[in-house]
């Protein structure tokens, strides 16, 4: 029987009879925060070896191990879909990125458009939230939250093999116009001041982009985020 409640991502593999070492923040959290003691169980997964129930062997106030002890689930991969987003005020951008991850998001990308008004963003921190989110909601995958970069500098490079689904907010009260091809997407979500108009002429110019209203109304971005990964998830992704 399983009486793991505790789910912890680790960076080491996992498999039977692999012993994981905890660093300082695990130990912290597991010994200090959860209470939990030598003897104990948690659920242990890297994005590689699915989850893994591990018994405590060793607990410490700055380190402690864990040894592996049955895999509870296998490696579940997120449908191919990326979410680019322009960054906005710091709690709205870590709502994103968690509820990206928490929705199934393969990859996070921060784009800086003509409109962004945030400034730098800390990639590690919003990693983190990422992890923590895979941690909460059961996911097996911790989608990489990559550096932000600019929207034409992506477009440039970018592999039309991967069609965006581009959330135009100038389209709002239109009849939405879901997209039915499968494959590898990528889900485009504009800043609060929405896209400038050369941006917006670039991505209506693009064979791979595909625009999209996203309901009668204008949406916040962090709301859009979430409406348009529902959007997707329910037609093309992994809920159908």
């Amino acid at each position: 029987m399983n009486d793991a409640k505790i789910r912890l991502y680790v960076d080491a593999p996992l498999g039977q009879g692999q012993t994981v070492p905890l660093n300082r923040d695990q130990a912290h959290y597991l010994f200090g925060v959860m209470r939990q003691a030598v003897g104990g169980a948690v659920l242990l997964f890297n994005g590689r070896d699915g989850e893994w129930r591990a018994d405590i062997t060793q607990a410490g106030k700055r380190s402690g191990e864990l040894a592996c002890v049955a895999q509870t689930k296998p490696l579940q991969m997120p449908p191919d879909l990326w979410l680019m987003f322009a960054p906005i005020k710091k709690a709205r951008t870590d709502f994103i990125v968690e509820k990206a991850a928490e929705m199934g998001a393969a990859r996070i990308l921060p784009v800086m458009t003509e409109f962004t008004n945030a400034g730098r963003i800390q990639r590690d921190r919003l990693q983190a939230h990422a992890v923590e989110a895979a941690e909460q909601c059961g996911g097996t995958y911790v989608p990489e939250v990559t550096e932000a970069q600019k929207l034409g500098r992506l477009l440039d490079g970018w592999d039309p093999v991967r069609r965006i689904l581009f959330c135009d907010e100038a389209l709002a009260g239109d009849a939405p116009d879901l997209p039915t091809e499968t494959g590898p997407w990528a889900i485009l979500i504009g800043p609060e001041g929405g896209f400038s108009d050369a941006e917006r002429k670039r991505l209506r110019g693009l064979d791979f982009a595909h625009p999209i209203a996203l309901g009668p109304r204008i949406l916040r971005a962090d709301t859009a985020a979430v409406a348009a990964m529902t959007v997707w998830q329910r037609t093309l992704g992994d809920w159908g």
